[in-house]
């Protein structure tokens, strides 16, 4: 399928969450366990923090950038 095998590079989801965060939603899983994707995601729009897996979730820097948007995000931080 296209669309998969486009989602799996990561220079594009890299790209497609640099403009809109919740893109992370339909990444495979090893990119929403990707630091540089997730913490990309996350400057776009703390939004994308419930989107990645538990290891970036529980990423200080990552948890840091989604609660200066709103600390609502913090709900969703997983433990380090």
């Amino acid at each position: 399928h296209a669309a998969e095998e486009v989602l799996a590079d990561r220079a594009v989801v890299l790209a497609l969450v640099s403009q809109n965060g919740e893109c992370l939603a339909h990444a495979p899983e090893e990119l929403r366990e990707d630091r540089e994707v997730v913490l990309e995601a996350v400057r776009q729009t703390w939004r994308a923090l419930p989107l990645a897996s538990a290891g970036p979730r529980g990423d200080a820097a990552i948890v840091v950038e989604a609660c200066r948007q709103n600390c609502v995000a913090l709900r969703h931080a997983a433990p380090a």
